[in-house]
Parts: structure tokens; sequence; C-alpha cells
């Protein structure tokens, strides 16, 4: 019988207690480390398996689940790597794309996995919508909507751009496999924080896939809105669809509107909708069960490096292009 593979919860805060929760429900010998006496000592891990200085257990370990504050990643992460751990890390990979390639390259020269939180696109919604484009469903991509707002206590270590606009802007780049050729946005910091972090910010992307014109996204992101938005929207010449990512089974509703040239006239003709179920899954579950294939297959992860590097870099653009004032070229 295959020994279970000893893995290394870094991070207990607010989401990684969501990660302990699903890998103490995994066949996974866990270890957890914190800085935080009391989660440790809450997180139900025997005395031999915890620790308050997370390289202590690096030599142990065979992989690592990073779920510590965005500046803190590029130090754990390289340490791990560098000992010849695989790594899960959430989003964002590192606070600057430049560290995120050297983790990258650090990964790849050492045959390593290198995985990334990105955790939308384990949605089987996502997926649905992948596939739905790449088989030209939506016909011409006309352009792309996305929300994740809500009121609601903002993360410390990064601005709501970082933390979560982020979900979809790399979420595009699964759909569109690709990232934009160039970046805009607005961004406001209303509650004063230092280092000037943005609690409210809107981005809107670039995208040339080829058709009669560029394809614009946009990313809305805050923490000021009442409710809670996790909405995306996707128009095409031939369908639509919306996603609300908040429902658990009922996620997508799509919709085979056109617009149809009638002499000197157009038509808004609406066609049929449909609304599609979705088996209910954990993105989370199914995400770190990835994770957990990968370091056993050596087969590379859906989301790895790259893809967390490009979704940072795209984060940079628009922070520059809210400092600036000005569009952003990326040549995605």
């Amino acid at each position: 019988m295959q020994q279970a593979k000893r893995i290394l919860l870094i991070g207990l805060g607010r989401w990684g207690a969501n990660h302990l929760r699903v890998l103490q429900s995994m066949p996974v010998e866990l270890y957890v480390a914190d800085t935080d006496a009391g989660r440790l000592n809450s997180s139900g891990a025997p005395q031999s398996h915890r620790a308050s200085d997370a390289s202590s257990l690096f030599p142990i370990v065979d992989a690592a689940v990073v779920v510590t504050p965005a500046q803190s990643h590029f130090e754990i992460c390289r340490g791990l790597l560098e000992t010849g751990k695989d790594v899960f890390v959430e989003k964002p990979i590192t606070s600057e794309s430049a560290d995120a390639r050297k983790l990258v390259d650090l990964a790849k020269r050492s045959a390593l996995i290198l995985q990334v939180g990105h955790i939308f696109r384990f949605d089987p919604a996502s997926v649905w919508m992948k596939d739905a484009i790449a088989q030209g469903r939506f016909g011409e991509i006309k352009m792309l909507r996305a929300n994740f707002s809500g009121f609601k206590r903002p993360r410390m270590d990064t601005g709501v751009t970082f933390a979560d606009g982020i979900h979809f802007i790399d979420l595009f780049r699964f759909l569109l496999g690709k990232s934009p050729r160039r970046v805009h946005a607005v961004m406001s910091n209303f509650m004063g924080r230092a280092g000037g972090m943005d609690d409210e910010s809107l981005v809107t992307l670039e995208y040339d896939l080829g058709g009669s014109a560029p394809v614009l996204a946009t990313v809305e992101a805050g923490y000021h809105v009442p409710g809670k938005m996790r909405q995306l929207t996707i128009a095409g010449k031939d369908l639509s669809a919306v996603c609300d990512y908040n429902v658990a089974q009922y996620k997508i509703k799509t919709f085979e509107n056109r617009h149809v040239a009638a002499g000197a006239e157009i038509k808004a003709t609406e066609g049929a909708v449909h609304q599609l179920e979705f088996p209910p899954e954990e993105p989370l579950r199914a995400e770190l069960a990835a994770f957990l294939d990968a370091i056993e297959t050596r087969r590379p992860p859906m989301v790895d490096g790259t893809d967390g590097m490009e979704a940072v870099r795209v984060v940079e653009a628009a922070l520059e292009s809210a400092r600036t004032g000005k569009w952003i070229e990326l040549g995605g």
C-alpha cells in the first residue's frame, strides 16, 4: 500500500482554516505551521506535526500548501522549492511578477510542481464555459463582464484588485487562452489605507482574438457595495451566458439572443433561454485534489506558476494604469 503524502499546510488564518478542513478529509499525513499559537493548538494536529517555524518542517514533508499573506509568498515558496518540495501557493503567487518569474524558473530547473490557487478554474461552470468557447458555441466573442464585489472586511496585505479582482483576471486567461494585450484601470482608496491600497477597482482588459474587433473584458471589485456579487457574463454573436458563482448548482443561464440587420435598422431578437445545472462540488477540494494528483503523477497542474505570474503581471499593469491614467501595453 502506498504511503500517504506528507503535506505541510502553512497558514491557518481565514482561508487557511478552509484548507485545513479539506486537507483533514483527504488521504494525506498532514503537518501544520502558523505563528499564532492559538491557531496551532486548535488545528487538531498532534504536537509532532505542528510548528510555529514552518521551515523546521521542510525536511520532513513531501510538499506544502502556502496560505499566508501575499508578501510572504516569495520567500516561503523559494525556501520550499530550494529544499526540493512541491508547492501549492494561494493567489497571488507573489506580490511582484519578477519574483514570480524566479519561482517559475526555480521550479522548472528542479522539475518540481508549482501550482497557484486560482480557484475559479476548478468550478464545473468555468470548465463548461471554456469548452463552449473552444467549440464555437458563442460565435464571435464580443465582450466579457465580471464582478467580484460585496460589503466585507478587506484583506490587509493587498488591495482589492490583488485580493479579489485577480480571480476573474486569471479566469479570463483560462477561458480565452491568452493574456490581454493592454490594460486600463480606475481605482479608489476610500478607506485611506497606508500604501494606497485600492478598495474599489474597475479594470478593462483588451484581447485580440482575431475577430472583427478587439474583445473588451471588465473586472469590477470592491468592498463597499451591499451584498455579495460573484458574476461573469460572456456576450457572443450567437450565444450569451451569465454565470453566478454564488449559486450551488444552477450557475449558468444561456441566451440565444442576436442582433439582426433589417434594412437600415438592426433588430434585437431574443431567443431561447436555458438554465444549466452542474453537480455541486467544492472548488477548493477539487484544486487540492488536483495538486495531490500532480505531485503523484508529475503531470503539470491546471494552474501552474506561469499562470500565476501572468495574473500578477496584469494586476501590476492595472495598478500602473490607475496611477498614470493611461492604457498599459502588455503585448499578450
